[in-house]
């Protein structure tokens, strides 16, 4: 009897190692870290090679810079800016926390970007490239460097177009007056206990192009397409 309860238990402890791979492999890394400098993962630093994978959160300190490949997209932070990681079907999203991050995406719009103001994507079908800058709360400079972007605004879609930077203001309309109890009469279930939500109400600026939109222009070149940069 004993030989036999331990020759079960020998049994689960195999098929329970044998299910340690299977339950690693369903989680799938995002993509890899190209560039690295002075920038986190959670609580770790960032080496050239490391992966990222659903959840995770990256961050660079002050005068930090970071560079992510997601097969043929690319994403970038720089200083003192901070993403945190999800993926739907087969698109993924870098929620904003903060600062500064920006992105080179292919014409299947597989790479976005969630901030305050909505979602941020290329135009359906093509390639383009942009970057989004939080500076409060409720506003958010947004620039398209190639191509156009598209800010989706809980389906209302905003166009950025190629060379443009625009100043996105974000304000919250008051909701509705909620509906009046149903009478007696009337069906309890038509428009009753329903609690409207608040909406935005973005206010778009566009920017001219001066020195500092240049300067972050030729930074994103720099760490959009330069091989390596020097440490």
């Amino acid at each position: 009897m004993r030989s036999l309860a331990r020759s079960f238990m020998a049994i689960l402890l195999v098929l329970a190692l044998l299910d340690i791979p299977a339950l690693a492999a369903t989680a799938k890394p995002l993509g890899l870290v190209v560039q690295a400098h002075e920038a986190m993962l959670d609580n770790s630093t960032l080496a050239v090679g490391t992966t990222v994978f659903p959840g995770d959160t990256v961050q660079t300190d002050e005068g930090g810079t970071l560079r992510l490949k997601f097969g043929t997209n690319q994403l970038y932070l720089l200083s003192s800016s901070a993403a945190t990681f999800s993926q739907n079907e087969n698109t993924i999203r870098a929620t904003v926390g903060r600062g500064t991050v920006g992105f080179s995406s292919n014409a299947s719009s597989e790479l976005e970007l969630a901030i305050p103001q909505g979602i941020l994507r290329a135009a359906r079908g093509q390639a383009a490239s942009g970057q989004v800058t939080i500076t409060n709360p409720q506003e958010v400079v947004i620039s398209s460097y190639q191509g156009a972007l598209v800010l989706d605004n809980e389906g209302e879609f905003h166009t950025i177009p190629a060379g443009k930077t625009y100043r996105v203001t974000m304000d919250l309309e008051p909701a509705a007056e909620p509906a009046a109890p149903a009478r007696r009469d009337q069906d309890p279930n038509k428009d009753a206990g329903v609690i409207p939500t608040k909406r935005r109400k973005l206010y778009f600026e566009l920017i001219l192009v001066g020195a500092a939109a240049i300067g972050t222009y030729f930074i994103w070149r720099e760490v959009t397409v330069s091989p390596s940069l020097p440490k």
